[in-house]
């Protein structure tokens, strides 16, 4: 077997790979008296048909099933011999010599990473508290989550609930499928399209309005996104919020046995102080990430980048098979996802090769700690853990969080570190986003 290799471009290679005739024939002629006992040919016993007769039926696809196995023997023994490491599948084409066999494999291989000037990356670290203006707008939350809602007689405003009937056109087509009935729009909660809800505002039952609204330029119907639409409203009922007292019965409907107000306000600062550390946590990774994504700059393999959009793309094909739809129909731009997947991608190949130098392992303490934190929040933690460690993809999956995790504390002991002081708004609604 005779090897080259050819550097096409700074990750691109064409290995070309020949193997002597005698090699090919060889072979053949044990598949040949392989198929002999085998075949079954009219004017034959079984078993009894001449290789002479079997070379002459069987030659074109005998070398084919040949020459297909020692591509994929041989393409292996090849990178071996090269040293090279190969990123993504290979383009394999056979070169149809006249004496013996050649073809080339066109592929990409992973690029050296250089891990110098991590000792000047420049992170902020930040620090927050819960504060009691943080504690008291999230009982205003949970009373929200449980309001109800009262008719009223009179002109809608602000935080109402109205229940309308509506239909939309755009360019002439209605595209809410004929009148959309009894729909439930509560003015201020931005569920609808931008200006919407404002229309709705100071209107009261029995009102009949039309308004155009300019869809988004990044709605996600292409049919309708930056484009004027007329609605047609009715107003059916108008309603109105009314919080419930933090009483007994409603700290007892969110798990507080004993039902007292200090039991409430402990477990509601225990869980904001939980849900914040865990957010400065992602915080933190997010700036480490940032920093080492800009700091240094790696040349990252086409086919990985194109493996990456394959896997975001995922739900949206998901979500088009549910709609009866084919992904092409979706109409979605590769560079929607590009930018991401080579950030992704890069920073896999820096963690890889941190974790790799360092010889940063997964460790089974912390992987546990990790999942009873998990699990602390539901009503049975231990069914919670149960449940991680009785699937192998789940567990892997809390090992491979608890491996970044190592690696970031590990990237963050050699930075430049500059501690910063945010709200708990700031970093809840950095994780919201």
């Amino acid at each position: 077997m005779q090897v080259s290799v050819e550097k096409t471009s700074e990750l691109s290679r064409k290995m070309t790979v020949s193997l002597p005739e005698d090699m090919i024939q060889e072979k053949m002629e044990a598949r040949y008296k392989a198929l002999a006992r085998e075949v079954k040919i009219d004017g034959f016993r079984p078993g009894k048909v001449p290789v002479r007769v079997v070379k002459k039926m069987y030659s074109d696809r005998v070398r084919g099933e040949i020459t297909g196995d020692l591509i994929q023997s041989t393409y292996f023994q090849a990178l071996q011999e090269q040293k090279l490491n190969p990123a993504g599948q290979p383009h394999i084409n056979p070169t149809n010599e006249a004496v013996g066999f050649e073809y080339t494999a066109e592929f990409e291989v992973y690029p050296e990473v250089s891990l110098e000037g991590l000792s000047s990356l420049e992170i902020k670290k930040p620090h927050a508290v819960v504060e009691q203006a943080d504690h008291d707008a999230m009982v205003t939350k949970l009373r929200d989550q449980k309001k109800e809602w009262n008719v009223v007689e009179r002109a809608s405003e602000n935080g109402d609930r109205v229940t309308v009937h509506f239909s939309g056109v755009c360019e002439g087509e209605n595209f809410t499928d004929g009148k959309v009935e009894h729909y439930p729009v509560e003015i201020g909660s931005e569920k609808m399209i931008p200006g919407f809800e404002d229309e709705v505002v100071g209107l009261e039952a029995g009102a009949t309005k039309t308004f155009e609204i300019t869809f988004p330029e990044d709605y996600g119907n292409d049919k309708l996104a930056g484009k004027v639409a007329e609605f047609d409203i009715e107003v059916l009922i108008v309603e109105a919020s009314v919080l419930p007292e933090i009483d007994e019965d409603f700290i007892k409907a969110y798990g507080i046995e004993d039902g007292t107000t200090d039991s409430f306000n402990a477990d509601v600062k225990t869980n904001m102080e939980r849900e914040l550390a865990l957010g400065l946590k992602a915080k933190l990774k997010n700036s480490v990430m940032d920093a080492l994504y800009e700091k240094i700059q790696i040349t990252v393999p086409t086919s990985l980048v194109d493996q990456e959009i394959q896997n975001m793309m995922k739900p949206y094909e998901a979500n088009a098979r549910k709609q009866n739809m084919k992904l092409e129909d979706l109409d979605i731009p590769r560079d929607m996802f590009e930018g991401q997947a080579k950030r992704r991608v890069a920073l896999g190949l820096l963690l890889g090769e941190i974790i790799k130098n360092n010889e940063i392992k997964v460790d089974d303490a912390k992987v546990r700690t990790t999942i009873e934190e998990m699990a602390s929040s539901y009503e049975s933690p231990e069914e919670v853990i149960t449940w991680y460690y009785s699937d192998e993809t789940r567990l892997n999956e809390i090992k491979q969080m608890d491996m970044e995790d190592q690696t970031v504390e590990w990237i963050v002991k050699q930075a430049q570190v500059t501690d910063e002081n945010v709200s708990f708004d700031d970093v809840m609604d950095k994780e919201s986003k």
